[in-house]
């Protein structure tokens, strides 16, 4: 059954109301709030989403992995196919996945939107462009041996992973510049078959990454000129990390675990406590993106082949989960007793 949704915006926040109950929240976890499947998607379509970014009025652009597609699916509940990049040739093999799939999503204030493909050959693998009401075109050509993932904007540069070579690239959204911005052991996959650095967002002038065969939230300081700083782990042992974002608190970002089915809340000390599961709907996560005080999730279904979903849940429990949890742990501290006096 197909669950409708209507999202309003307000000036404070962003309101999601559906047609249909909430979904029950995870037993014995922490929860964002009362999530809610806003869409069922058609895995035999190829609806399966990587990347996701939120249009001004509410709307959500996604891209369709192995569909090669952007879709905007509006306020109204309709379903709008954006663009569609070529396929490559048959028997093609793409690094990593097999086949060609489309992974991070940029949009600019003018409703352009950049996204990254990963096909397997030199004349399709890079970044594409799609102007509103355009067609898609590549303004970055990247190696066939790439496989580029997660995309964020910053300073006129569009920061992105490689999950193959375990690298940052950073470009120019008018293609007139691309270079590897930042290669480092903690950046690559532990195994060929692994997929290296994956999502990738920007916070205080710093490119922060998971890496999902690894399972590590990274931190990389830019330079005053733009050059890369020292790799930091803010955190490890994340599972099958994917894409994430900030919660708006702090340093505080939520991240998906793709096989292990769970949305992690993620402090700066890297301890890490599952807020969403199975139990509110998660089909293998792949990636999240916060307006106001929602945050949606894309669920690709890649392994449990069930039923690739969008969900919604508020924020506004998150806090009280945290000072909760601040809370217990100055519980414990005090139960301990003093530590040992320092001179």
């Amino acid at each position: 059954m197909r669950i409708s949704s209507r999202i309003r915006i307000t000036a404070t926040a962003t309101v999601v109301a559906f047609a249909g109950a909430a979904l029950p929240a995870s037993a014995g976890t922490p929860g964002l709030g009362s999530p809610h499947i806003i869409r069922h998607l058609d895995l035999a379509a190829g609806q399966q989403p990587e990347n996701l970014t939120t249009e001004p009025n509410g709307s959500l652009d996604v891209t369709m992995s192995f569909a090669h597609q952007i879709v905007r699916f509006t306020a109204d509940g309709g379903t709008h196919v954006l663009g569609t990049l070529p396929a490559p040739p048959t028997g093609t093999n793409a690094p990593l996945t097999g086949r060609a799939f489309i992974g991070g999503i940029v949009r600019l204030p003018d409703g352009t939107l950049y996204v990254l493909y990963s096909a397997g050959t030199a004349d399709l693998t890079g970044l594409w462009r799609l102007r509103p009401g355009g067609v898609p075109s590549r303004v970055v050509p990247l190696p066939a041996n790439s496989v580029p993932n997660g995309l964020a904007l910053h300073g006129g540069y569009l920061y992105a992973t490689d999950s193959s070579l375990g690298a940052i690239w950073r470009m120019t959204p008018d293609g007139t510049a691309a270079a590897v911005w930042k290669k480092a052991p903690e950046l690559a996959a532990r195994t060929p078959s692994g997929f290296g650095a994956n999502g990738l967002k920007i916070r205080d002038n710093a490119v922060w990454v998971t890496t999902m065969d690894k399972g590590t939230l990274l931190r990389v300081p830019i330079g005053r000129h733009g050059t890369p700083g020292t790799v930091h782990t803010v955190a490890a042992g994340l599972g099958a990390v994917d894409d994430f974002t900030f919660t708006g608190h702090g340093d505080d970002v939520l991240a998906a675990d793709n096989a292990g089915n769970r949305v992690e809340l993620i402090r700066p000390d890297g301890s890490h406590t599952a807020v969403l599961t199975a139990a509110d709907g998660l089909q293998n996560p792949t990636s999240l993106a916060r307006r106001g005080d929602t945050v949606y999730v894309a669920d690709a279904s890649y392994y449990t082949h069930t039923d690739p979903n969008l969900i919604a849940a508020p924020v506004e429990l998150l806090e009280h989960v945290r000072v909760r949890d601040d809370a217990a742990g100055a519980g414990q501290r005090a139960a301990a007793g003093p530590g040992p006096r320092r001179s």
